[in-house]
């Protein structure tokens, strides 16, 4: 049996911006590429926009050339760009191979509401506000502070909302978490946390604490849940099965119709065992289907995400 994949966060963007010459369509030192999400069933695949210290000083610059780079490198190679619900819905009639922008911290933005408009023009449709740290439009999770978000950051969410761009709370700090909550429910669009685990289970700070899950859970967003080791399991060598008691604790707080995947592949130098790269997630279809029926399994490997997507990405016929 093989299962279609959704993965809502990888990194290939980025180690393309730091190194044009490697190839999307095989290359090893890519986690994913085009050879592995076809051995792995991946359906669609979210790249995220995510801008590397060693660029320096984040512009806006950096990501149009990763937005370049996913048109001339991903979707060059037959991935189909997915900015539209009827996108998503042509795609699954073809059974084609998807590709969705994200961009990973709003930092490149450089406070400017036109780049954000730019990005959407340009195919970006998950927008996470930040990475660990502070920027202009709110704190990220490992920000001593814990702050919250700026007026300007009200104001990017408030565009989002306008525009249909989903956002993003992995990263954000536990304050602006609850603050941009309260936004999405007085707007009554979900958010997502694109790449994050629970906390109860694994005790890192970019993992979800109950309460915050039960809050996506609330607003019919989605938990993606991810392979990063030290997120899933302290100690050495966790693997693919060290997973399932996350999956286990959202499910028993209500989440089981809410919980994907986000890989963060080519984001992470280690890797769980037996789920090294993308065309490891036919292992771990595998696996899981031991331990669970085809119907819940479905639903985490891509029947959530596609739900999810088909509700809440904008409407081509409603933009033209």
């Amino acid at each position: 049996m093989s299962l279609p994949v959704s993965d809502f966060h990888c990194d290939a963007l980025s180690k393309l911006q730091l190194n044009p010459k490697l190839n999307f369509a095989g290359s090893r030192k890519l986690d994913v590429n085009l050879r592995r999400m076809k051995q792995g069933g991946i359906q669609l695949q979210c790249f995220a926009i995510f801008l590397s210290e060693k660029l320096g000083a984040p512009r806006f610059g950096h990501i149009q050339e990763q937005i370049d780079l996913f048109y001339n490198h991903i979707v060059r190679l037959g991935v189909r760009p997915i900015g539209f619900a009827e996108d998503l819905k042509e795609l699954e009639q073809s059974r084609g191979i998807g590709g969705l922008l994200s961009l990973e911290g709003a930092d490149g933005l450089e406070g400017n509401l036109d780049h954000v408009r730019k990005c959407f023009e340009r195919g970006v449709r998950i927008l996470g506000l930040t990475w660990n740290y502070a920027n202009w439009a709110a704190d990220g999770i490992l920000e001593p502070r814990n702050g919250g978000l700026t007026q300007a950051g009200r104001e990017l969410v408030e565009l989002c909302h306008e525009l249909g761009m989903i956002l993003d709370v992995s990263h954000l700090s536990v304050k602006g978490f609850w603050e941009l909550q309260e936004l999405a429910e007085a707007a009554s669009r979900p958010f997502i946390a694109s790449h994050s685990n629970a906390y109860s289970v694994c005790d890192h700070a970019r993992n979800l604490r109950d309460d915050q899950i039960e809050a996506i859970i609330r607003l019919n967003g989605r938990i993606g849940l991810t392979f990063v080791p030290w997120f899933v399991k302290k100690g050495r060598h966790p693997s693919s099965h060290d997973l399932l008691p996350h999956i286990e604790h959202i499910c028993a707080l209500g989440g089981a119709d809410h919980i994907l995947f986000g890989s963060d592949f080519d984001g992470i130098e280690s890797h769980l065992r037996h789920l090294s790269h993308a065309g490891d997630y036919a292992k771990f279809q595998d696996m899981l289907l031991k331990h669970y029926p085809e119907r819940l399994v479905r639903g985490w490997l891509s029947g959530h995400a596609a739900a999810f997507l088909r509700d809440w990405l904008p409407l081509r016929k409603k933009a033209l």
